[in-house]
């Protein structure tokens, strides 16, 4: 499949290949569910924690006498049943993390980037550098007519991530820790030259 190649001014300077092993493959919806049920679950920090009645503090003696008053039995006032007493059944530290073999990581990538070009919103733009000025990422932004979405580069140069940084709308990945999250969210992706080349070759039959 072949699709337009962009310059940072918005304008068509040639064509580039998107690989029929990554791009152009059946769209598995269980595997692209299971992957973001795991990428969610594994934000998750686990740390919520209540105090049971053998926690709260205080509680030591018997609030009153055990007959002869026309109340109910209570052996402590830190009973569940007593304000400022224990908590039942409520939440405690836990793992939430779910792990994917790498296989199904894989094809939940080709599914999804599969889906991003079935809809048209992929774009590939020029290697390009900035001097970490937001300014600058904003009009390559909106030459690409991107107001929202996620720019993939496979540069290491700390001054685009600097560029990319305060603008809310746009997400900035680098295509060695590339997220599945962040991909399956964008509403368009934008991916520089070496970046499409990077994936053409990682998520290919045969590629890592």
């Amino acid at each position: 499949m072949k699709i337009d190649k962009y310059s940072i001014d918005g304008k068509v300077v040639g064509q580039v290949e998107l690989s029929d092993d990554v791009f152009s493959q059946e769209i598995n919806d269980v595997i692209v569910y299971e992957y973001i049920k795991a990428a969610n679950a594994n934000l998750r920090q686990g740390t919520s924690k209540i105090k049971g009645r053998a926690e709260v503090r205080g509680g030591g003696a018997k609030p009153w006498r055990q007959k002869g008053t026309g109340r109910a039995r209570a052996g402590t006032l830190r009973s569940p049943i007593f304000v400022g007493g224990g908590t039942v059944f409520g939440p405690t530290p836990r793992n939430y993390r779910i792990d994917l073999p790498k296989k199904v990581k894989k094809n939940a990538f080709v599914s999804m980037l599969s889906l991003k070009a079935k809809q048209g919103t992929v774009k590939v733009v020029e290697d390009f550098t900035l001097t970490g000025k937001t300014k600058e990422a904003a009009i390559i932004a909106n030459s690409l007519n991107v107001p929202k979405g996620l720019f993939v580069t496979e540069s290491e140069d700390g001054m685009i991530k600097r560029s990319f940084k305060n603008l809310a709308s746009i997400t900035l990945n680098n295509v060695t820790r590339l997220s599945g999250r962040d991909l399956f969210y964008a509403k368009e992706l934008v991916l520089t030259e070496s970046a499409l080349t990077a994936i053409n070759e990682k998520y290919s039959k045969g590629g890592e």
